[in-house]
């Protein structure tokens, strides 16, 4: 049959296959011995995981401090993985767990969110790279926008639009990193969506414009 669209549901779901398979792959290496392995998937997932971390504390430094002590972590507790559950989802739980206790025991207390990761702010990317230099500056600005908005919201509003959209992750993954009932994760979305959109008026932007 003829390979799927790219960008389809059909394609990312190959692709969310193949990796899995992969992290597995390199799960199993790592328990062998292998510290290359593990290096790999830190490669792999050293990014999604600041990601989800600093868009929760609002804190760059100490984002960073907190997604090493989450590796280190599912490094020592990886034999507690369980192999047919995606990796990705038990590494997201790991980070979920102890951003969730950094946060408790600040009192849900945060940085103001201009708060700049080596002189870059948590922004979301928009343009594509090879946008002309006009699209670049609109999309930086809209990054910034809808990066604002998106620290208007409670720190597990935060991370779940961010599990959802950024990290493309279902329902059903989305629960299992929260812990939450999965008709709870809808409510949740549906409620920081709105609240995003709320964010982004009050910002003047038209959260309805493409």
């Amino acid at each position: 049959p003829p390979a799927a669209p790219p960008g389809s549901t059909e394609a990312r779901e190959a692709a969310r296959r193949i990796a899995a398979a992969e992290d597995e792959r390199l799960v199993q290496a790592t328990l062998g011995g292998s510290a290359d392995a593990f290096r790999h998937l830190v490669e792999r997932y050293q990014r999604p995981v600041l990601s989800i971390i600093g868009r929760m504390v609002r804190d760059p430094a100490l984002a960073e401090d907190l997604a090493q002590e989450v590796f280190v972590k599912a490094y020592t507790r990886l034999d507690t993985y369980q192999a047919g559950r995606r990796f990705s989802s038990w590494l997201f739980r790991l980070a979920h767990n102890r951003t969730l206790d950094h946060l408790r025991r600040r009192g849900l207390q945060e940085v103001p969110i201009e708060a700049e990761r080596d002189g870059e702010s948590w922004e979301l990317p928009i343009e594509e790279p090879c946008a002309a230099p006009q699209q670049q500056t609109e999309g930086r600005e809209l990054g910034a926008t809808l990066e604002a908005a998106l620290g208007d919201l409670r720190p597990e509003y935060r991370e779940i639009l961010v599990l959802r959209f950024a990290e493309d992750l279902s329902y059903q993954d989305i629960a299992d990193v929260t812990g939450k009932a999965m008709n709870t994760v809808k409510v949740h979305i549906h409620r920081a969506r709105k609240q995003r959109a709320a964010a982004l008026a009050a910002r003047g932007y038209d959260p309805a414009a493409p």
